[in-house]
């Protein structure tokens, strides 16, 4: 393990095999807050009681930044001494519950990490997930303490009105007494028992949108979305999201909300997209406020998406926490299924269904593999960690949830529900381990090939890295049989050089020269319905053998991405195109084009082929996408993501060597081919699916969106190549036009994206529009930091762009619009052989470090994978690593980000 340091010396490495239950217990926390922005005081007082399972031992309470001023125990003063950040109390009773009182202050308005009790546009907010309630009071800071709350507010009326915690309000009115006038107070409880990570409060100068409804058992419950002054014409999805999650869960796991009401706060000040507090949830604004003036197709779709997915920690993260944060997929690869889950469940198709599949797994594919073969590269359960909010990743998340989705497909949807009753009626109330979720599951179906096969499955929590999984076909025409030949491999990973077989759930088809679905039959007899096969592959090497096939057969393997793995299958174009214009399997049919493409990019990327005007793509292929965007019967949405060409990200993570600039050339040289030569299909795309009514965020209604906005940007391309000026003039004029975000935004892409002059007066006027549009201005900074380069434009214009008057770097979303949009999200602009795009990297990632070290380590990230790169790029990269990386003087955050992208 990395030896790191920070200014207060050696950074402690925390393992999960040190684990140890603690040595008290609290069973119930009386927080009273005076809340004032410069110096607010916190009076905590608790009950605890040894935990006779554990050896006697002192006290140690977890503290940060925190000015101590009265310690008492069972209402005397106690001797007591601070130690390296905790409150230690020795001599305490050895026997039944005393009370401990300990009063503190701390300074919100100072706390620009946004970690613990802060201030956000004069209105107090919290974030205690992992390790912020330590900065609040000293307390176990740890998820497997789990307490009963009472809280009480205390705050001047006129500037915070409305004073929010977790749980029921049981009181509030005016204060009483002198030095009280204009004071009014708040006290909630809490009436389930719950980890300090999961503690919330709110005050300020809130609107609330308000809904009465009823459950299925017939209980009443009040939901609530408070928002800023303004703002409240924004909270209707996010209102109608909260409501549909409400039903489905009730619906598909029988799990009902526990609770009165039920609230959430948004705040524009946030580090992550939001945070499930019990009954309390704190949300990015991203993640609430839309409206088709402000908000495009996408923002409604993610406010659907993270509504759900916070709502669904009530149960999965609330109800049962994680025993430690190495267990931290318990709750967040569980949920992450679960709002999938939840948003294909919502969908009115099979094709909207499939389109949602394939929007994840790119996600997965281009976010999480390159962090599975990174210097970050981690098991979805964890070992080790130095700062644990680094292990907030698409690992735990994304693959985790990728970990929970197998274990549905060995043990089937029904069997899936019945694990969840079993895992809550086993641990309800409880904090818990990924072991015990999977034993669940699998108690809960004995029969199920996840029962049989636990042990091995479970190296999906241990093992880090990406598992390849390698087949080859051979078709015997006088047998009339067909062979599959699989095998499986996973590279070394940091700390793990060898790897041992998974369990790989393999859904697989064979595909005729038809186009249909060939009857599968194995050779013991057995069949299987609906044309695909489930194989489960448990060792390194393993082959399986149709009969009765009467023609050779394009194998349709992985369907529906099965697994979260790589495949590597020797296909022909004939076979690729087979797949794309007949696979029943959407998800294969759209990766067929995916490979196609791929295919073309890599030979081109290798060779010295003069991309200006030259002809990339071949015939075939164009005729292809031709078909598909023709396609009377097939889904716009679907459409649209077969169309989009793989990012450059995904491009250079299947080459050994990369090049950033050949890369983009490539892609852009096919961008435009395909623009060109598909000129008059684009036009008919965008022509027929015009609006075609009132605007509607549904899935239908926004894949039309997505197509249209696709064809605009090919037809301005296009038209930047012949010098025609119809297309741009008719993308601004739609700009001008639109009802809604979505078609303005894609107009406005299509003309920046293109190069057009248009764009500069559009975005001008976008500005002028939206000035007053907090979230609506960070599309605009992102638009321009994230568009196409062209000459090296891009990181002059992103120079200014810190400079505009809009611009604050301590607001995490604002951050994120202009420095990761184009240092993670804009690699044909980052990558510059001058250097000066990891200069400019290095400069931000200190500048925030300083202000804020959670958002800072995520901009770290974004060199994650530079020892791939080619000359000059390299050493560059490595250089401006190293200059952080010598900063004394730098978080624990981002000194294990870079020193382990550093290490050999």
């Amino acid at each position: 393990m990395l030896q790191l340091r920070d200014s207060n010396g050696p950074a402690a490495v925390i393992r999960r095999a040190d684990y140890s239950a603690p040595a008290f217990w609290i069973d119930s926390v009386h927080l009273t807050f005076d809340l004032d922005p410069a110096k607010t005081r916190v009076l905590n007082k608790m009950t605890l009681r040894r935990n006779p399972d554990v050896s006697v031992q002192p006290l140690r309470l977890d503290g940060e930044a925190l000015n101590l001023a009265r310690v008492l125990v069972n209402g005397q003063g106690a001797s007591f001494k601070l130690d390296g950040g905790k409150l230690v109390l020795e001599n305490l009773p050895l026997e039944g519950a005393f009370e401990l009182e300990i009063f503190t202050t701390c300074e919100p308005l100072k706390n620009t990490s946004l970690s613990g009790l802060y201030v956000s546009n004069d209105s107090f907010f919290t974030q205690c997930e992992a390790e912020g309630f330590r900065r609040i009071t000293y307390f176990l800071d740890r998820p497997d303490v789990m307490a009963n709350y009472t809280v009480t507010l205390r705050a001047d009326q006129q500037k915070y009105p409305v004073l929010l915690s977790n749980g029921n309000l049981m009181d509030s009115g005016a204060l009483e007494g002198t030095g009280n006038e204009g004071r009014h107070f708040a006290t909630w409880v809490d009436p389930h028992k719950k980890p300090c990570y999961l503690f919330a409060l709110v005050a300020g100068q809130l609107v609330c949108r308000e809904q009465r409804i009823t459950s299925r058992a017939g209980k009443e419950h009040l939901l609530q979305v408070y928002v800023r002054p303004g703002d409240m014409d924004k909270t209707e999805h996010a209102m109608h999201s909260l409501m549909a999650s409400v039903v489905w869960d009730e619906a598909r796991f029988g799990l009902a909300l526990d609770l009165e009401r039920f609230m959430i706060v948004a705040t524009s000040d946030f580090n992550m997209g939001a945070m499930e507090n019990k009954g309390l949830n704190i949300f990015n604004t991203k993640y609430v406020l839309a409206n088709q003036a402000t908000a495009t197709d996408a923002d409604f779709s993610n406010i659907e998406s993270v509504v759900g997915h916070e709502y669904f920690h009530n149960w999965t993260g609330n109800r049962i926490t994680c025993r430690d944060w190495f267990q931290l997929s318990l709750k967040e690869g569980l949920t992450v299924f679960r709002d999938q889950e939840f948003s294909m469940d919502l969908c009115a198709d099979a094709s909207a269904r499939a389109v949602k599949r394939i929007e994840d797994v790119r996600v997965l594919r281009t976010a999480q593999f390159p962090e599975d073969a990174g210097p970050m590269a981690h098991p979805v359960r964890p070992d080790s960690y130095i700062e644990i909010n680094n292990f907030y990743t698409v690992t735990i998340y994304e693959k985790g949830a990728e970990v929970v989705r197998m274990m549905q497909t060995l043990v089937g949807r029904a069997g899936f529900a019945k694990g969840i009753t079993l895992y809550f009626a086993r641990h309800d109330g409880s904090a818990v381990t990924c072991d015990d979720f999977a034993q669940a599951i699998a108690d809960a179906n004995p029969d199920s090939a996840l029962s049989k096969l636990l042990p091995q499955f479970k190296r999906w929590y241990s093992q880090a890295g990406t598992p390849r999984l390698q087949a080859k076909g051979s078709y015997d025409a006088a047998a009339q049989t067909y062979t599959l030949n699989l095998s499986q491999s996973c590279a070394a990973t940091p700390g793990q050089e060898a790897k041992e077989p998974f369990v790989i759930p393999v859904s697989l088809g064979l595909v005729g020269s038809s186009g249909a679905d060939l009857p599968l039959q194995l050779q013991d007899g057995s069949t299987s319905e609906r044309g695909s096969h489930l194989l489960v592959m448990t060792q390194a090497d393993e082959s399986i053998t149709f009969v009765n096939v009467a023609e050779e057969p394009v194998p349709s393997i992985l369907r529906g991405f099965s697994a979260p793995v790589l495949l590597d299958f020797d296909y022909s174009d004939a076979q690729l195109l087979t797949l794309l214009a007949f696979d029943p399997d959407p998800f294969n049919r759209w990766e067929a084009g995916q490979r196609l493409a791929l295919r073309s990019a890599i030979q081109l990327i290798a060779s010295d082929t003069l991309l200006t005007g030259a002809t990339l793509l071949n015939d075939a292929y164009i005729e292809a996408m031709r078909s598909v965007l023709r396609h009377l019967a097939l889904d716009a949405a679907f459409k649209e993501l077969v169309l989009t060409l793989p990012s450059e990200t995904y491009i250079a993570e299947q080459l050994e060597v990369v090049d950033p600039q050949r890369i983009h050339a490539v892609r852009e040289a096919m961008r435009a081919q395909l623009a060109s030569a598909l000129a008059a299909d684009w036009q008919w795309a965008f022509e027929a699916h015009a609006p075609n009514g009132a605007y509607r965020p549904d899935t239908v209604s926004s894949g039309r969106r997505a197509l249209t906005g696709l064809a605009l940007t090919q037809l301005c391309l296009a038209a930047r190549d012949s010098g025609d000026s119809v297309w741009p003039g008719k993308a601004y004029q739609r700009f001008k036009d639109a009802d809604n975000m979505t078609d303005r935004f894609n107009a406005l892409t299509a003309l920046v994206n293109s190069g057009h002059a248009l764009a500069t007066p559009a975005l001008a006027q976008f500005h002028t529009l939206f000035k007053n549009e907090e979230l609506v201005l960070d599309k605009w900074f992102a638009l321009q930091a994230g568009s196409c380069d062209r000459g090296g434009q891009v990181l002059p214009a992103v120079r200014q762009l810190l400079k505009h008057p809009d611009f604050n770097l301590r607001n995490p979303n604002r951050a994120r619009s202009v420095i990761f949009s184009y240092c993670s999200a804009n690699p044909g602009a980052f990558h510059r052989a001058d250097a000066a795009g990891y200069v400019f990297w290095s400069e931000r990632v200190l500048e925030l470090d300083r202000i804020n070290p959670q958002v800072a380590a995520r901009l770290a990230r974004a060199l994650d994978r530079w020892k791939k790169l080619a000359e000059p790029y390299r050493s560059s990269a490595r250089q401006a690593i190293e200059r952080v990386a010598d900063k004394l003087e730098l978080s624990n955050d981002v000194r294990e980000v870079v020193s382990r992208a550093l290490a050999d």
